[in-house]
C-alpha cells in the first residue's frame, strides 16, 4: 500500500516532523518519487513502529538505528535490550515541565544537570522525556543542594563523579558482555537466561558500589573529624555510623 507522508503519520500516530526527523537520522529510508509526490510502504509503516516501541521502552535512537540494520540472526538479544531499557526509564516518563514540577528542581537547573551530563533525555515521538530515575536523582540533588552546597563547585563535583562512573560502567558492560552475555567464548548463550542475570545483577551491582562509596566517605570524614579533634561532633558521627542509620539502600 501507498502512503503520502500525512497518511503515514496518521497510521503510525507520529506527527510529519517526526517522520522527517527520523528519516534525516537514517532510521528509515527516503520514499520513492511519483512525480513530486513522495510515497511511502507498508515497509515504512513496520519500521515507524518497531522505532516508536523501542523509544518507549526508552532506548537511545543510535541504539535502535544500530538494531534496525542488524542482521535477523542478532534480534535474539531483545529480551536483553528490553531488560536494560526497562531500568533506565521505569514504569513511566515525564516531560522537562513535569520533571521540574514533581522533582522541585526549576528547569533552567536540570538543563544544567543535562549540560553536565547527570542527566540524559529520551527522545519519543520528537519530544524529549525523562525516567523514574531522573526523578529521583532531581530529588536527591535537590536535596544535597539545599544543604548548602554552592551550586557551581556541587555540579563540577557531579560532573567528575559523572565521567568516573561512565568510564567504570563501560568496563563493567565489557565484563558483563564478554563472561555473561557470550559465556567466555564466541558463542551465544541463552538470551532469557542472560537477561535473568542482568535483572538480578544489576541491584546488586548499584548496591556494591552505592554501598563502597558511602563507606570510603564516612570514613574520610571521621577521620578529619578526629584531626580537627572535634570530640562532640566525631561522638556523634560515630554513634550514627554504629546505629547502621546510614546504610544506603537501593529500592
Amino acid at each position: 500500500m501507498n502512503y503520502r507522508v500525512e497518511q503515514l503519520a496518521a497510521r503510525a500516530g507520529v506527527s510529519v516532523d517526526t517522520i522527517r526527523f527520523y528519516q534525516g537520522r537514517g532510521l528509515i529510508p527516503p520514499p520513492r518519487r511519483r512525480g513530486r509526490v513522495a510515497l511511502y510502504g507498508d515497509s515504512h509503516l513496520e519500521r515507524l513502529r518497531r522505532i516508536r516501541a523501542w523509544a518507549r521502552q526508552g532506548l537511545p535512537l543510535a541504539v535502535i538505528k544500530r538494531m534496525l540494520d542488524r542482521p535477523a540472526s542478532e534480534e535474539a538479544d531483545d529480551r536483553l535490550l528490553a531488560a536494560v531499557a526497562g531500568e533506565r526509564v521505569g514504569a513511566r516518563t515525564l516531560s522537562r515541565e513535569e520533571l521540574a514540577a514533581e522533582s522541585g528542581v526549576p528547569e533552567p537547573l536540570l538543563r544544567a544537570a543535562e549540560s553536565a551530563g547527570l542527566l540524559e533525555p529520551l527522545r519519543l515521538d520528537g519530544e524529549e522525556r525523562f525516567g523514574e530515575a531522573d526523578l529521583a536523582m532531581a530529588r536527591a540533588g535537590l536535596a544535597i543542594l539545599s544543604a548548602g552546597f554552592p551550586l557551581d563547585e556541587l555540579l563540577e563535583l557531579a560532573t567528575g563523579h559523572a565521567r568516573a562512573t561512565q568510564e567504570l560502567a563501560e568496563r563493567a558492560i565489557e565484563l558483563f558482555d564478554r563472561d555473561v552475555r557470550r559465556g567466555g567464548d564466541d558463542s551465544r548463550s541463552d538470551p532469557e537466561a542472560v537477561a535473568r542475570a542482568f535483572e538480578r545483577l544489576l541491584p546488586e551491582a548499584t548496591r556494591l558500589v552505592a554501598l563502597h562509596f558511602q563507606r570510603t566517605l564516612v570514613a574520610r570524614a571521621l577521620e578529619r573529624l578526629a584531626r580537627k579533634r572535634d570530640g562532640e561532633a566525631l561522638r556523634r558521627a560515630l554513634a550514627a555510623v554504629e546505629s547502621g542509620r546510614l546504610e544506603v539502600a537501593w529500592r
